[in-house]
Formats: structure tokens, C-alpha cells, sequence
């Protein structure tokens, strides 16, 4: 299967359905023109088609391993990771002052989409620096952005984020690892760390650990952790790599899928450790670098997602099965109603997935460009959706991916169950959907429902202005966000949160169905409300978005039927 980046795609999107024209419209991203974002889009198809994409099976064939303490990569990562760094793409959006492009976000998350489809093994390296990079720009001091920043930006050195701990995985505040101070203004970490993505490699000169730890007068909880730079490899006085840091890789995982990427248990015994931030403000810290990495795992499921139906479209205009109820067809499977409902139903879900992400990326933007309250509460809201219904449509492309393919696709050598294989963990890593989702219902209706309702009201607005070319398409999504808007009041008026939390799931995801339909009818809008994107906006709206009705009455229906049920009901 050969990939091909989404370009025109892309384009469409952002000249008709998101907006990007508004970036060029502030000081910040004024010189982000139309132009330059396409010869982006263009120059990062390249080096997803030509230079990654190859490597996608080679990184599952031949997987990283711990040779006598040292990383080795997969086959041709290096040469591929050097032509990422090369071409500036690590620092798209990164701050001017230490080497970095100053893009909007929106363009590196077109970037990460066609890495992700190429090679997500490879392509998380660069994604966990670029969270790296905007936390340290947030919150570290003059000199350690002046001695990484520029280091990371061009590549020649890699991020990581060390979070998770045996007995501490999305309940961070129980982190054991501590952080002693050594009096001359450094720390002595010590303590072990799991899950950590790219923690190593034999192609980056330096590996840059952002660590949470506790102080000595760190309180119990979230809010005692403090965060750390802990270089594998500490800078000497030219800022250089010096001696070896007091840490090590002790083990790679062996897992399910992203066989390329290196996911190592981290043991760290008083290694030097600078504080990045306040003390105690850990979690603040991080925050920045997760809420960047999760918008990064939606965009990895989204990218995986479009890999997989480009290789199921693939296979099902070449194979013949069956009779096919066409006349004159060519006999492919492609003809059958069933196959056509599920490339349809794949292709329909990324461009919603795909609409939703931008749209937070670009809301994000924007947010930065402008300081508008309401923008970043927009993006503040999109972000745990965009996440959560990303990874969910990466898992439910690339399962009707197999399908497409029938007993082929149960069969390594075709390749499509690596798609699953790798998407899966998306929905795991950088917080749990469910945590997205208790998330989407706790911090993000904090404000009473306004951000919510202010969405639906755009989405509304989509419905009148369907009324003319596409009324029953309009009338479908008008009531759609009439349930929703009805669902998140139910939600603001739960004193006991754990009614929240027990519709969360279904309430994201009736959420982002609603969004789907919106964003979808805006680009059939745009074609004049005829042609394949108004096909494919009904095919969403008549077949998909109709799931939301049933989903917002399961997340109204609270706690109790959860808590009815015993362990030794269930397990009789």
C-alpha cells in the first residue's frame, strides 16, 4: 500500500470548514499566508510518503532493543529522524528566539497527522519534544530555555515526559519518586518511572527527561509534586554533553503495537535534576506539555485512521468476491452495499475526527494570538473531544479496516492489523478516554455550561444555514443540538459529580457525533450544498449522527444502575 497525504484534503478544511484565514488576520500568524501553508502541506507530504511511510512495517518487523544498556532504533529510523530535524520541522510552532519557526500550532498538527500515518512509531519522537518545547517555554527559567530550547527545536536533542510509576498511573499524586535538594541550586532524583515513550535512542546526542518528583516538604497529592529537567547526559560549561547523568534504561516494554517506539522503565538514582517552574507546581507544568501531547494522540489516531482506510479503499477496488449487485461493474468487493456502508462510515468519521481536531488546534491559535477568554475556553473545551474521539475513530477505522479485507486482513503480511495493533494504545496513553471524558463533564462545564452552549450555538447556526439547499439535513442537526444542549444542562445541574462521571463516556461521544454533523454540513455548504461532500454529509447525519440520541440518554441516566451490580454478580 502506498500512503498519500491528504493534501487537497487539508486545504479544503481550512479554507471552508475551520477558518485558518483568521490566523492571518492577528500580528502573531500574520505571516502564516495561504502560500506558506501550502508549501508546507506539500513539502511535509514528502517526507511523510517518501521517507517515513517505507519505514512503517520495517519499525514492527525489527523493533528497538536494549543491547548492553544502549537503545538501538529500528532500521532506517535514524536516517528518518535526521531528515524531520533537518527540515525544521521539530519547531514549527516554537518560539523565533531559540531557533523555532513561529507557526501556528494548526500546521504542526498537519505535520504530526501525516507522520502519524506514515510511521507512528517514529513520529512520536518528535511529538514528545514538541510538548517538551512548550512547556519549557512556559515555565522554565531564562537559562534553561537558552541551554535547551535550541538544542530541542533543532532536533539534536529529544524529550521526554516521565510521569507514570508502578503503583502511580493516572493517579499521579501517589508518584514515589523524590527529589533531594543537593544545595548548589540542582536535585538528586531518584526513584523509577514506567511507560516512558522514546527514552532513549542511539541517534539523539542528548535525551532531555522533564521529571515529576516530590520535595522534601511536598505535601500528599497532586499538589506536592514539583517537575525537573534531568538530562541523560549532563551539559558541561559549553553546553554540551558531559558526563552521564545517574540514570539508566533498565527494560523496554514488549507490547501490543508501536514495536519502533522504545517504551522503557526509567530508574533514575540521584540524578541531577534542575526545577523547571515552582516549586511544587508540577503538575501546572506538565499540564502544558500533556494538553499539547493529548491534542498530539487525537492527531495520532486520526492519522492512523486515514493510513488504514486508504489501504481498505486500496484493497477493496482490486478484490473480486462474490456476485455484486452492479451492472457493468467490475466485480470488486467495492460493489457490495456492506463494503460500501463501512468505507463510507470510515471515511465519514475521519473527516469529522479530522474537522474537530483542527478546530482545536486553531482554536488554540488563536486563543495565543489574540488572549481572547472565550477562544481559550473554546479550545479548553474541544481538547478532551479531540483526543478521545480521535483515538476512538483510529480504533474503529482500522478495525473495519481488517474487515474490509476479510480473513486477509487477520494475516500480518497485508499490514492491516498493524494499524490496530499500533492505534490501540492511543486511547490509553496521555490520560485515558474516560479520564477525557470525566474531564469534558467536571473542569470543562466549571463555567456552568457557557463554553458547551457557545459551541452549540455555532452548531445551531450550521443548521439555519442549511435551510435552503439541505433543509433535512439542517432540520436533523438542529434537533441533534437541541439534545445536547438539553444533555449538558442535565450534567450542570449534578451536584454529585459521579452522576457526571457515569454518562461521561457517551456524553464526549454524542458530543463529538453532534460536532461531526456540523462540521460535515459546513463543507457541503461550501460546495453548494450538492456533490460528494453533500453525499457524504447525509450518509454522517442520517447514519451516524443519530447514535448521539441514544448516547445523551445513557449519560442522563447517573450512577445508580452502575453501583447494582456486585463483584460476585458479575463474576457469576
Amino acid at each position: 500500500m502506498t500512503y498519500k497525504a491528504p493534501v487537497s484534503e487539508l486545504q479544503f478544511l481550512f479554507d471552508n470548514v475551520v477558518g485558518f484565514n483568521r490566523l492571518q488576520q492577528t500580528d502573531r500568524f500574520a505571516e502564516a499566508t495561504t502560500d506558506l501553508r501550502d508549501a508546507i502541506l506539500t513539502e511535509g507530504a514528502r517526507l511523510a510518503e517518501q521517507v517515513l511511510a517505507p519505514l512503517n512495517r520495517q519499525g514492527d518487523l525489527h523493533p528497538a532493543r536494549l543491547e548492553n544498556g544502549v537503545v538501538r532504533t529500528s532500521p532506517g529510523f535514524a536516517e528518518a529522524y535526521r531528515a524531520i530535524a533537518e527540515g525544521g520541522w521539530i519547531g514549527m510552532s516554537a518560539d523565533p528566539e531559540h531557533g523555532g519557526m513561529g507557526l501556528p500550532q494548526t500546521l504542526a498538527v498537519a505535520l504530526n497527522e501525516m507522520m502519524s500515518s506514515a510511521c507512528l512509531s517514529l513520529s512520536l519522537n518528535p511529538l514528545m519534544s514538541q510538548g517538551q518545547i512548550e512547556a519549557l517555554e512556559a515555565h522554565a527559567s531564562d537559562e534553561i530555555k537558552a541551554l535547551y530550547l535550541p538544542k530541542l527545536i533543532s532536533g539534536e536533542w529529544c524529550g521526554t515526559m516521565n510521569l507514570t510509576e508502578p503503583q502511580a498511573g493516572s493517579d499521579v499524586g501517589a508518584l514515589r519518586t523524590r527529589a533531594e535538594p543537593n544545595g548548589d541550586g540542582t536535585y538528586a532524583i531518584t526513584g523509577q518511572k514506567i511507560f516512558i515513550s522514546w527514552a532513549d535512542s542511539d541517534f539523539a546526542g542528548n535525551i532531555c527527561h522533564l521529571v515529576l518528583a516530590r520535595l522534601p516538604d511536598g505535601v500528599p497529592g497532586t499538589k506536592g509534586i514539583s517537575l525537573f529537567m534531568v538530562p541523560k547526559y549532563i551539559p558541561d560549561e559549553n553546553g554540551e554533553p558531559g558526563e552521564a547523568n545517574s540514570l539508566h534504561v533498565v527494560s523496554l516494554e514488549h507490547k501490543l503495537g508501536i514495536h519502533g517506539s522504545p517504551t522503557a522503565v526509567m530508574q533514575y538514582d540521584g540524578a541531577t535534576g534542575w526545577l523547571i517552574g515552582a516549586p511544587h507546581a508540577g503538575m501546572k507544568a506538565m499540564f502544558t506539555m500533556m494538553n499539547n501531547a493529548r491534542l498530539g494522540v487525537g492527531t495520532e489516531g486520526l492519522g492512523v485512521a486515514e493510513a488504514a482506510f486508504q489501504q481498505a479503499l486500496e484493497y477493496a477496488l482490486e478484490r473480486r468476491q462474490g456476485r455484486t449487485p452492479v451492472k457493468d461493474g467490475t466485480g470488486t468487493i467495492f460493489e457490495h452495499a456492506d463494503v460500501r456502508r463501512m468505507l463510507i462510515a470510515m471515511r465519514a468519521q475521519i473527516n469529522a475526527a479530522r474537522a474537530i481536531i483542527y478546530d482545536t488546534a486553531l482554536s488554540t491559535d488563536m486563543a495565543k494570538a489574540t488572549g481572547d477568554a472565550a477562544m481559550a475556553a473554546r479550545a479548553a473545551l474541544l481538547t478532551p473531544i479531540a483526543k478521545a474521539f480521535g483515538t476512538d475513530t483510529g480504533i474503529e477505522v482500522a478495525s473495519l479496516g481488517i474487515q474490509v479485507h476479510g480473513g486477509m486482513g487477520f494475516i500480518e503480511e497485508t499490514g492491516a492489523a498493524q494499524y490496530l495493533r499500533d492505534v490501540r494504545v492511543t486511547a490509553i496513553y496521555e490520560g485515558t478516554n474516560g479520564i477525557q471524558a470525566m474531564d469534558l463533564v467536571g473542569r470543562k462545564l466549571m463555567d456552568g455550561g457557557a463554553a458547551a452552549e457557545a459551541l452549540l450555538d455555532e452548531v445551531a447556526a450550521t443548521a439555519r444555514d442549511a435551510q435552503g439547499s439541505l433543509p433535512d439535513l439542517g432540520a436533523a442537526l438542529a434537533s441533534a443540538a437541541d439534545e445536547m444542549r438539553a444533555t449538558v444542562r442535565w450534567m450542570v445541574e449534578q451536584g454529585d459529580f459521579n452522576n457526571r462521571f457515569a454518562g461521561a463516556v457517551p456524553f464526549l461521544r454524542a458530543f463529538a457525533l453532534v460536532l461531526g454533523g456540523h462540521y460535515l454540513l459546513r463543507g457541503a455548504l461550501a460546495t453548494g450544498g450538492k456533490g460528494a461532500r453533500a453525499d457524504l454529509a447525509r450518509f454522517f447525519i442520517r447514519r451516524l449522527m443519530p447514535q448521539h440520541a441514544a448516547l445523551c440518554l445513557e449519560a442522563r441516566e447517573g450512577q445508580e444502575g452502575l453501583y447494582a451490580l456486585s463483584a460476585d454478580d458479575l463474576s457469576a
